[in-house]
């Protein structure tokens, strides 16, 4: 008999933290102990706190262990399973209380949010469908089957559910527009090619609850009159693949996908496609010619996929966020869905924060939630007691929302009033550390190379401006660099074949509406105010600290530093190549970066 139950969060990066060895031991200590089969170990997905994996939950009582490893996890077992006490050093505790936290409702990271999409993700075994069934899976399925495609349709058009890729295009719009397009077969397309640096809510999602697309596909399948459905998914995402593949396996062998579903006379069935990575076929016509197997480039719209899209057929394509939540829909209606978020962008988002916050991890919250409540609330603040500078929002198509709008309601409309996108949720926060100028140019970077090359705007426009962004952190920039980026931005904005290129220099432009002092002081007096920019930088030496350790001539391949033992040392600025090597390695603070 079962007494006890151990969910170990398998997500991504609890098994790149060591999930894996963490499970190896909990299954050793229970053997050892005689009680392996009072014990069951469940892997779930992600959890969401990845920055307190490997996580272990331990049922009935629902005791949350964070940062387990192979050294302390036998403690779950000795201490909590076979003595029944609770193990106080690997409870979360609040950084500002020091106040322990039994459960995850004891938490503020989790106590704040509202998980719709992430319903199942860190609660079931995502390879056992039955745990799905359990938590009413497929119910929407078979409700769906007994609807017309047109009370599907209008369901999901008076929930409000906009896509979650990037656009905030209204979903029921789009089904009800590829539906009504002539042309037969039609397709259902899963957007899974998340490309935006830091983001990871649909791996995660992919992961952790396959089920929950596999059942929207089918269902999207039914009211737009498609019998294929395929899922694009990058290849960096294994994880994701393998466990949507089983996850389809399971489908076809309960009667979910395949012939004659449900013997409702509907048949639908799905496959994996696997990208190579590239960004832009995140954009849906690059999607669907890498579906085809042509080179992964964007075609000019109209024709929307909606009326050619797959071998010039009629295409839905959402992502996975989207999908996720039309179950929930079907299964609690619209007015449930918006009972939460926004009158223009109802539901809930889900997040990536990551950068320079407390609390990193998946975080979902309903449209309209304050970037004060994500970073502060949620986020736990700001790490080592920095100033927030910024939130970089939409990854390379997106800019920056500053410290004056912290209490900003955040939904797709707002976010485009000051310049920047929802994108897919990656949220990286920045503090004062970070410079804006080097954050606008890293994401530049970032879509010059991911560039496919088709039109002269992106292909040659963004690397001249990535030129211009290069000369401007070493120190080499011009007064008119300013203005310069600017018009060559809002051409390449205006000329660009697809989104890619479109929003490829939002960064820049936001950056410079919000941050142009600093802009100008790389400019005009050649410093970096925070201290980032390699070329702008000075190393010297303060004699009220130098002991004369010698440490950092040491350090210095160059050569540039000189100076006895016991004695002020002293940096020869025209030999320093400024690696800071000898800032980082001086433990009397006697560096100085400025």
């Amino acid at each position: 008999m079962i007494r006890n139950q151990l969910l170990i969060c398998a997500g991504g990066a609890c098994i790149t933290s060591g999930e894996k060895s963490v499970k190896d031991v909990l299954v050793e200590e229970l053997a050892r102990n005689g009680i392996q089969d009072e014990v069951q170990i469940i892997e779930t997905g992600c959890m969401g706190a990845c920055d307190l994996g490997p996580i272990v939950v331990v049922y009935p009582e629902g005791t949350f262990y964070q940062k387990v490893n192979v050294q302390n996890a036998g403690l779950i077992v000795n201490e909590h399973l076979v003595k029944g006490r609770t193990v106080g050093g690997l409870l979360y505790t609040e950084p500002t209380s020091e106040r322990k936290a039994q459960t995850s409702g004891d938490i503020p990271f989790y106590t704040r949010q509202v998980k719709r999409v992430l319903r199942n993700c860190g609660v079931i075994d995502p390879l056992s469908i039955e745990e799905y069934i359990a938590r009413d899976g497929y119910f929407a399925l078979g409700k769906a089957l007994e609807m017309t495609p047109d009370e599907i349709i209008k369901t999901v058009q008076d929930s409000g559910l906009r896509g979650r890729g990037g656009a905030g295009f209204s979903t029921g719009i789009k089904w009800k527009a590829t539906k009504d397009a002539t042309g037969s077969p039609k397709y259902v397309v899963c957007n899974g090619d998340e490309g935006d640096p830091g983001a990871f809510m649909d791996r995660s999602v992919l992961e952790g609850d396959p089920h929950s697309v596999i059942e929207a596909m089918v269902i999207a399948g039914f009211a737009i009159g498609a019998a294929t459905g395929y899922m694009y998914v990058r290849a960096e995402y294994p994880l994701a693949i393998e466990r949507f593949e089983y996850a389809i396996g399971k489908a076809r062998e309960y009667g979910f996908l395949g012939k004659n579903i449900l013997n409702s006379g509907f048949d639908f069935d799905i496959e994996i496609r696997i990208g190579a990575g590239a960004f832009v076929c995140g954009e849906e016509t690059a999607l669907l010619r890498s579906i085809e197997g042509k080179r992964g480039t964007p075609s000019i719209k109209p024709p929307f996929p909606a009326q050619a899209g797959l071998w010039g057929k009629p295409t839905l394509i959402n992502n996975v966020e989207t999908y996720a939540n039309i179950a929930p829909i079907l299964i609690n209606g619209a007015d449930w869905f918006r009972s939460v978020g926004t009158s223009k962008s109802p539901g809930t988002k889900v997040f990536a924060l990551v950068g320079k916050v407390q609390n990193t991890g998946l975080v979902e919250v309903p449209m309209g939630t304050t970037l004060r409540e994500l970073v502060f609330d949620i986020g736990g603040g700001i790490r080592d007691g920095k100033k927030f500078k910024a939130a970089q929002t939409g990854g390379p198509s997106g800019g920056v929302i500053t410290a004056d709008y912290l209490d900003m309601p955040i939904d797709f409309d707002t976010v485009k009033e000051i310049g920047t996108i929802m994108g897919s949720g990656g949220l990286v926060i920045l503090d004062e550390d970070n410079c804006m100028v080097d954050v606008a140019k890293f994401y530049l970077g970032f879509t010059v190379d991911e560039s496919c090359g088709k039109c002269t705007p992106c292909r040659e426009g963004t690397r001249q401006m990535y030129h211009i962004m290069e000369r401007i952190c070493d120190g080499k920039g011009q007064h008119s660099d300013i203005e310069r980026l600017s018009k060559l931005a809002n051409v390449i904005k205006d000329t660009s074949l697809c989104g890619l290129g479109q929003t490829a220099p939002n960064p820049v432009l936001s950056t410079i509406r919000f941050f142009e002092d600093e802009y100008r002081a790389h400019i005009e007096d050649k410093k970096c105010p925070a201290h980032v920019c390699k070329h702008l930088l000075t190393y010297s030496i303060n004699p009220d600290k130098c002991v004369g350790c010698t440490a950092c001539a040491r350090q210095c391949l160059v050569h540039a530093i000189t100076g006895e033992v016991k004695k002020i040392h002293v940096i020869d600025q025209s030999k320093c190549t400024k690696c800071g090597s000898c800032y980082e390695i001086c433990r009397f603070s006697a560096i100085r970066k400025e």
